[in-house]
């Protein structure tokens, strides 16, 4: 059923870097949602694996020294929608990863190789993009921490060193401080289908609640890789609770992305959702956040 030519397993992350080194061909795997069912299709004939499902230090969420979220790569879907730093500061995200397939997957799933396969569907990545994450990557000379959206270098491709694993992600502590999210995601089906289009979006408020000092949006699906639509954010940077500035959020963003046809759905489709989507989002963050607009 699965065709493979070797199967290690590594029992630390320093034992998963020299794997990785003695073994420069082998893939990476953790829950194996996604691997497993390649190598069922005969995709991954003949593959080596490297697994690293039984390093526990990379699972959970903690509270890092300088108040940094910081999520272990091998922290599943489930792990993250329950988790209470998680529910406290960044419930979006945990909202997202809800959405991830079915209770099998959710349960088995991780937030790495959500991001490690590198698709702009994943469920966690606009969020991710939209809560400015940072990656963290461990190889033979040291740790090394990059934004999210330097990670992700192209269609199914993210910047991972063949001596590096990654073994977490970050959200600082000025990314979640009074900070309100929605993520909507359209999919042909309600049920374990890939996203057509995925937005996030955050606000923060200013103190009399009036005015957004702060609003990120990410996408996924309107470009190649994840992204943000910075033109959407600065459309709205310091403007009052109002439906027009919600509209020049939804202008703003079809400035940026980059959507294309698919069998999913049209480029034109796909741009008329993304708007509607930002407006939604924006709208339901302000809400979360204690505005209102009028």
């Amino acid at each position: 059923m699965y065709d493979m030519k070797a199967f290690y397993e590594a029992a630390s992350v320093q034992d998963a870097v020299r794997l990785r080194l003695e073994h420069p061909q082998a893939q990476i795997i953790a829950g194996g949602t996604d691997v497993l069912v390649q190598m069922r299709e005969g995709k991954r004939a003949g593959v080596e694996l490297i697994s690293i499902y039984g390093i526990d230090e990379l699972r959970g969420v903690t509270l890092d020294g300088d108040e940094s979220i910081r999520i272990g790569s091998l922290t599943s879907f489930s792990h993250i929608t329950r988790d209470p730093i998680i529910q406290k500061y960044i419930n979006v995200l945990g909202q997202a990863v809800d959405m991830v397939g079915g209770p099998q997957i959710r349960n088995a799933g991780t937030i790495g190789g959500n991001t490690c396969n590198g698709v702009t569907s994943a469920d966690s990545a606009s969020t991710l993009f939209a809560w400015d994450a940072v990656i963290e990557l461990t190889g033979e000379r040291g740790v090394r921490r990059l934004p999210i959206q330097d990670f992700y270098l192209g269609a199914g491709r993210v910047d991972i060193r063949p001596d590096e694993i990654q073994t977490a992600i970050l959200i600082p502590k000025a990314s979640y401080t009074n900070c309100f999210g929605h993520y909507i995601k359209y999919a042909m089906r309600n049920a374990m289908d890939i996203a057509t289009t995925g937005c996030s979006v955050n606000v923060v408020l200013s103190e009399d609640r009036k005015s957004i000092a702060r609003a990120r949006i990410g996408y996924g699906v309107a470009g190649p890789i994840p992204m943000r639509a910075p033109s959407a954010e600065a459309a709205v940077q310091g403007k009052p609770l109002t439906p027009e500035t919600l509209d020049a959020f939804a202008a703003g963003a079809l400035e940026d992305i980059h959507p294309r046809d698919s069998w999913r759905a049209s480029k034109a489709f796909r741009e008329h959702i993304a708007g509607e989507m930002a407006r939604r989002c924006l709208a339901e963050s302000i809400k979360l956040a204690g505005g209102v607009i009028a």
